[in-house]
């Protein structure tokens, strides 16, 4: 999930672009009305900020509304910040207008309560944040994914790093985590060990399914590597929290709703892009595809614009 700086674009350059791409396409782009008035004068639109998180899914789902703003004559930037207070301070001081995927479960509340963050609803995507171990050990040691067995196997997941106790992988500094509190309240023998991005995590797992090493490590969904390997997720009991930082450590992450978090400025614009991110909904596997596309080599403006090639009737529902 590692986000991309955006590149801003004048808007006499992104009109051309998109009416070239619209026509090579035989009209099958982000705007299928384009192909139809190509002289048309395009409706103004201003200039917004994307908060860029460092996941791949964040960064397919921010790319995939870049690509259509710019194409609806919006001028598009994209910021590399951590989630959580330090994007909703940005948006507070005007920096920052969308954050497209939350995970801070209501930690923006205070900034709400001023005005600065006005959350927009659902994005669409389903998250749930957990603990997981390979497939193969959960087939070979079928009651480790039971939260109260974990000290049973801690042995087998002893690193250097570890100082003699199993080595508990977290998530990069910056993601939403109650790693060290899960540990702590459930009296569990393992020493939380951060890593220091989603791919150090992805190389964990596709390492220890490879070469059937034994690993317990922070991950989430959607994220398309669950395509790719399977994981089986650790169960602790069910959650009974919704804020982390509330959370007692003693029940599991709870599955999110996430939302798209605006700025009070784009909450009220009804200009094109606007009217696109109020609009905006997908799914679990539209963010995987786009992300697998990522992961496999493409660009994330290649990859959105696959999409979006792919998904035009969708794109024009947003674009309304």
């Amino acid at each position: 999930m590692i986000g991309k700086k955006g590149k801003g674009v004048k808007l006499a350059v992104v009109a051309a672009a998109v009416s070239l791409a619209l026509t090579a396409c035989g009209g099958a782009g982000v705007d299928s009305a384009a192909s139809d008035s190509a002289s048309a004068p395009a409706e103004a639109c201003g200039s917004y900020a994307i908060a860029m998180h460092a996941w791949v899914g964040y960064t397919a789902s921010a790319q995939v509304l870049t690509e259509i703003g710019k194409s609806l004559g919006c001028t598009i930037t994209q910021t590399t910040l951590d989630e959580g207070a330090v994007t909703y301070d940005a948006m507070e001081a005007g920096t920052i207008d969308l954050i497209v995927e939350d995970w801070g479960g209501g930690r923006w509340k205070e900034w709400s309560d001023r005005g600065a963050v006005v959350d927009l609803g659902p994005d669409g995507n389903i998250g749930l944040i957990g603990m997981y171990v390979p497939q193969w050990m959960a087939d070979k040691y079928p009651d480790i994914t039971d939260s109260a067995n974990l000290n049973k196997y801690a042995d087998l997941f002893k690193t250097p790093e570890s100082k003699g106790k199993g080595a508990w992988l977290e998530g990069p500094p910056g993601y939403t985590t109650i790693g060290e509190k899960l540990v702590k309240a459930n009296n569990l023998n393992y020493t939380v060990i951060a890593t220091g991005s989603e791919k150090a995590l992805i190389d964990a797992f596709t390492k220890a399914d490879k070469d059937q090493t034994p690993v317990l490590a922070y991950w989430w969904t959607p994220q398309n590597l669950l395509a790719k390997i399977k994981l089986a997720r650790v169960n602790f009991p069910a959650n009974d929290w919704t804020d982390a930082a509330a959370a007692s450590g003693l029940t599991d992450y709870p599955e999110t709703v996430l939302p798209k978090l605006a700025s009070k400025k784009l909450a009220e614009s009804t200009d094109p892009f606007g009217r696109l991110v109020k609009n905006w909904k997908w799914t679990n596997d539209d963010q995987n595809a786009v992300a697998a596309d990522i992961d496999g080599g493409m660009t994330p403006e290649a990859a959105a614009q696959k999409w979006i090639a792919a998904n035009a009737d969708t794109v024009a529902s947003w674009t309304k």
